[in-house]
Formats: structure tokens, sequence, C-alpha cells
């Protein structure tokens, strides 16, 4: 392409300082370096962990910084030693990296990656530990190694997975991370087994993601909990069998459940990031065998609590990151799965905005109604 080695001027969405409307501005991105892949995104989608960190609460968060990690592009020319993927190659940035190599990589037990966590941390990229934003000269940080709400962006050749061309870009932009987070904590962190009973605590993308794994896995019962009962029409479209509103009782819900389900549920999933929610995902189990996955994140210096006895009783507390999914190596797997329709991606699409609408689009995602906002990046 004429644009390859040339700093490319583009749109796009700057966070100038925490809790601030985005400002589309004109960015400078510069050619990748080695190791670097530079990429034109045409759709990304609206998370959270984006407006987490927008609302300054997460540590790492660094401004003037591009957020947006959930979205799908084309290559537009890759820095010295990238054979992995070329121009013109139809590609999905991941934020949680695949290099093959490290201790995390080699261990057989993880999909965490360890080669460009201390880059991406800090809002630079590895090989120089700058970043290749810019605004008239003044350093714009990247953001979880992706930075996707931006016309162009530059991202480390282990963070970029190769899909099928034929895939939709504006569909499988969300295989970036909450389908996945959610489908993945059944499928490859609880190993959720057929006639299970499971709960899920939250039912946005995430907590339907869960229901739908579950469901796929056989699951007998899927509770869905919320506090706003008008998620509950959607939900059973995603293959939750009963729903609860925790407002609508006097007892704890881990109680209710427990009371509901003969002694407790097989598997757990909290999909909001509260710590209290945590607490009675993990007590709402059943003793012996009972499994609680964390999915949510929570803010900053929050933590968990139990009495020592739940584990000692034979609950399980887990985590997962992205659902335990190899990034490279699956998500384009995840993409084949989507195009033979065995898992759903356009059901959890409710809005589609441009990228210049963005602070409508984080609005409409905190209103309620909204799963999930995909933006063209046509400013």
């Amino acid at each position: 392409m004429a644009t390859q080695g040339q700093v490319i001027t583009c749109k796009a969405a700057v966070a100038w300082e925490p809790n601030k409307p985005l400002s589309i501005e004109d960015v400078q991105v510069a050619p990748p370096q080695a190791g670097e892949v530079r990429v034109k995104i045409l759709y990304t989608a609206l998370c959270h962990t984006d407006a987490y960190t927008w609302s300054g609460k997460d540590p790492e968060g660094l401004f003037p910084c591009i957020l947006g990690h959930e979205a799908a592009g084309i290559v537009e020319s890759v820095g010295e030693g990238v054979t992995n993927v070329q121009p013109g190659d139809h590609v999905i940035p991941c934020y949680q990296a695949e290099c093959g190599e490290c201790k995390f990589c080699k261990s057989g037990k993880t999909n965490l990656c360890g080669k460009v966590r201390s880059a991406t941390g800090v809002g630079v990229m590895l090989s120089d530990r700058k970043s290749r934003f810019s605004i008239n000269g003044k350093t714009i940080y990247h953001f979880m190694g992706t930075s996707t709400f931006s016309q162009y962006t530059v991202v480390h050749d282990v963070s970029v997975a190769k899909i099928d061309p034929a895939a939709p870009l504006d569909k499988v932009c969300l295989l970036g991370c909450g389908v996945p987070t959610g489908l993945g904590a059944v499928w490859n962190t609880a190993k959720v087994e057929p006639g299970s009973i499971v709960a899920v605590f939250g039912l946005g993308t995430v907590g339907l993601a869960v229901a739908e794994g579950a469901k796929s896995a056989g699951a007998s019962r899927i509770i869905g909990i919320d506090i706003d009962s008008k998620k509950f029409d959607t939900a059973k479209n995603f293959g939750v069998t009963e729903f609860i509103n925790p407002k609508e009782h006097d007892k704890p819900i881990q109680q209710v459940i427990v009371d509901l389900t003969d002694g407790g549920v097989d598997y757990s999933f909290e999909c909001i990031g509260n710590v209290s929610v945590m607490r009675a995902a993990l007590e709402c189990c059943h003793k012996g065998w009972g499994t609680s996955v964390i999915v949510g994140v929570a803010a900053s210096g929050q933590e968990i609590s139990t009495r020592p006895f739940q584990l000692v009783t034979g609950r399980v507390w887990k985590g997962t990151a992205f659902g335990g999914f190899k990034s490279r190596s699956q998500v384009p797997w995840l993409v084949e799965k989507y195009l033979k329709k065995e898992i759903k991606v356009d059901e959890y699409i409710t809005h589609n905005l441009t990228l210049g609408e963005i602070n409508k689009a984080f609005d409409l995602m905190h209103g309620g109604g909204c799963l999930r906002c995909v933006l063209s990046t046509d400013a």
C-alpha cells in the first residue's frame, strides 16, 4: 500500500482525562516497528472494560489514551520480522496475547502470555517503550495493547489473530472480548458437564454468553440473576431457563438459590465485577463440588471474602481471563464456529453507530437496554 512506512493521519476517539467525553481528533499513527502490525480498524464495539478505565478507577489507566479492545479490521502494513500476518489479511486484535514461547504459553496450563504485558500495561510498545500515537507531537498512550477506537492502530504481532476473510467484520469484532469470555468461562474454565445446574450473575453480554455456553454444554437448568427484570425475555433466547431478581427477595440471594436447587448449583459465574456478588456466587454453590468462576473485573483495591469453611467443604473458587481461550490460535476457530452458525454473535448487537457517535454509544451502554453497540470507523 502507498501508506507503508509512512505516518498515517486519521480520526480517533481520544480520552484526554477520566470521565470527560471522548474527543474525535486527527491522530498521527506511526509505522509499525519490528514485531508490530498496523491495522485499519473497520468496526469496533464498546465493552464495560473501556468504561472502567475511562472512569479513572483502573490503576493502569493512562491519559491521554485511545481506548477500545473489541474490534476487527484489515492489516495495512507489518514491521520487520512479522510473518504471521501480511497486508490485506482480515484480523481481530487480541488484548490477550499469545507468543507461544514464554513460560505461560509453554506451560499448557493457561491462556495468559507474558511476552508484551510489561509494555501493554503501561500504554506503550515493547520494542522501544514508546507509543505509536501522537497529536502534533504529543504522546497519546495505547490501551490494552489494542486501542481500537481509531481508524488505524498498531499492535504487537503476538496480539493479532488472522481470520477467515468470509466473516463479516461488523459482527465478528465481538469475538475480540465479551462473547469468548463468557463461552470460555463455561467450556474451558469450569468445564460444565451435561445435566449441570448453572447460575449466572449479571445478564449483560458476558452473562448471556455464559448462558449460551452452558446451554450448548447440556446444562439442565440455567438460572439468570439480575436486578433488571426487563433482561429476562432476552436472556431466554440465550438459554436462561429461570430468572431471579434479588430485589424481590428478603433473604440473601445465595440462600434463595440454595433453596431453589436442593442445596445449591453445580456451577456459578459472576459476570458483574461486584465483590459482594462474587461471595454470593460462591456461597450458592453446592457443598462438596460446586465451582464458582469470577468473570467480572472488580474495581482496583477491592477484595473478596467468604468463610474458609465454604472452601474446606468442597467448593472451588476460580477466575478466568478471555475465557481461557488462546487468542491467536483459537479466535479463528471461534470465527469458524460462527460461520457454521454454531455460536451466536449477531444476536448480541443491539445498536450500530459511527465512531463520531461514540459518546452516545457509551450512554446507551450505561442505559441498560444495550448489549453491544458496534461502531463503524467511518467518521
